[in-house]
């Protein structure tokens, strides 16, 4: 950190000496100063190899190749006219261009369609964080009365009567002798997890192709990454941090609150990918900006002031040439031609553990627990302590254990007692890429 500290003090000494003398950043006495700079962001932004699957529904082409299959299907809907790709095409970033979602029977829904790229590497789904994992969220809008309008049960029976399906089903989990909800939905978050954003121009810059990228492009990569305070939110390869924020819109939806019941992430909704952003408009959990200038905006002029608002949340003032390199910056993010809907990926091997560590006070700081992973025995309390800018909000759900903290502040202390062995994991409802993994010992 000393180091890329030091690189950006010469980068701006370097910089003013240069507008005094007459020479640039670009001679190459002075370029290298910037470069592990500059190398340090790029690498934060460099896509994974392989995807993940979780080890209760891993990989297999079958079942991914019968994912697709229902994903398309409109019979999966009551009328039969409405398919999942209705609301989620390919062609518009697997939304719908909509400024909200419509049901089959024409209901003007209150939210915006969300995307479906790269939700592999997600954490809590929808708007609003309501669905713990893709197979929670695969058929929740098929049974919603608004959305598709088809029971599970019904669903179930109908896929059980079909030959055809009935032998997809078979053919993807063996052993099963008949179709459930479950394995409807296991079907689906299976191909929903192939959908991975393609390689774009970026991808080809951060992975060596200076030329890949205009030079309007790049100024707005680091105005991403620092002016503008772009990656606050919208940070890793897929340019979320997968956290619930109140941005500032006007409106009553209480977003992530309701769903916590917690007054602290009112108007709090979650930080949308950015990949494929040129295609996805309009923009936001309403849909009620219909432009990429038009979010910029937003952010420099249109915040509504309120006590909930996101801690990341910084006021910003740019030019129109910085804005115009910030939005070349984000069509670099889209790639040009038809989505590639086939189930083709690289599945990722099991993620290492983070190593145990024996203590019981863990520090929250930048949105992470520090540290990550702990081992104490039964009926030990674990000290909480937020060292973090932002609002927290410690949970734990487990059979054996039910804990939700309210409101952390910033300074507060948690308290958690663990009162049987176990494994358990610890998580932020606000941030809930944040976990602490705790090993109860007896």
């Amino acid at each position: 950190m000393r180091g890329w500290r030091l690189s950006l003090a010469v980068a701006a000494v370097a910089a003013c000496l240069g507008g005094a003398f007459g020479w640039s950043l670009r001679d190459d006495a002075w370029a290298e100063a910037a470069v592990p700079e500059l190398a340090a962001l790029k690498e934060r932004f460099r896509r994974p190899d392989a995807v993940p699957f979780p080890a209760d529904n891993p990989w297999s082409e079958a079942k991914a190749r019968l994912g697709r299959r229902l994903f398309f299907d409109p019979r999966l809907s009551g009328g039969g006219t409405l398919a999942c790709a209705g609301c989620h095409d390919p062609a518009k970033g697997w939304t719908d261009g909509r400024r909200t979602g419509r049901g089959e029977r024409g209901q003007v829904l209150a939210r915006r369609t969300p995307h479906l790229w790269n939700l592999a590497w997600g954490e809590k789904l929808f708007w609003d964080g309501r669905a713990d994992s893709l197979e929670h969220q695969s058929t929740m809008p098929i049974d919603s009365p608004d959305e598709m309008d088809r029971r599970i049960g019904d669903l179930v029976a109908w896929l059980n009567a079909d030959a055809d399906y009935t032998a997809a089903f078979a053919a993807a989990f063996p052993g099963t002798s008949a179709v459930s909800a479950r394995l409807l939905a296991q079907a689906l978050a299976t191909y929903e997890r192939t959908l991975v954003s393609p390689v774009t121009a970026f991808d080809r810059w951060i992975a060596g192709d200076d030329s890949a990228i205009s030079d309007a492009a790049t100024r707005g990569f680091r105005l991403f990454s620092g002016k503008a305070n772009c990656v606050a939110c919208h940070s890793g390869w897929a340019f979320t941090d997968q956290a619930f924020h109140d941005i500032g819109l006007p409106g009553a939806d209480r977003g992530r609150g309701a769903v916590l019941d917690l007054r602290a992430a009112d108007h709090a909704f979650k930080t949308p990918g950015l990949r494929d952003v040129a295609r996805r408009a309009p923009y936001m959990h309403n849909g009620s900006i219909a432009t990429l200038d038009a979010v910029l905006a937003h952010y420099e002029t249109g915040i509504v002031e309120r006590p909930t608002l996101s801690r990341d949340l910084k006021r910003i003032a740019l030019g129109d040439g910085e804005r115009r390199d910030l939005i070349a910056f984000l069509e670099t993010l889209s790639a040009p031609g038809p989505v590639e809907t086939e189930p083709r990926v690289r599945p990722a091997p099991a993620a290492a553990q983070p190593p145990l560590a024996e203590t019981r006070v863990v520090a929250q700081r930048e949105k992470q627990f520090l540290p990550r992973a702990i081992q104490i025995a039964k009926g030990e309390t674990v000290i909480v302590r937020n060292n973090d800018s932002r609002t927290h909000n410690v949970r734990v759900f487990d059979p054996k254990l039910e804990f939700d903290s309210g409101a952390q502040e910033p300074g507060e202390t948690v308290r958690i007692t663990f009162p049987a062995a176990g494994r358990y994991t610890v998580f932020c409802g606000i941030h809930p890429a944040m976990k602490l993994a705790v090993e109860v010992a007896e």
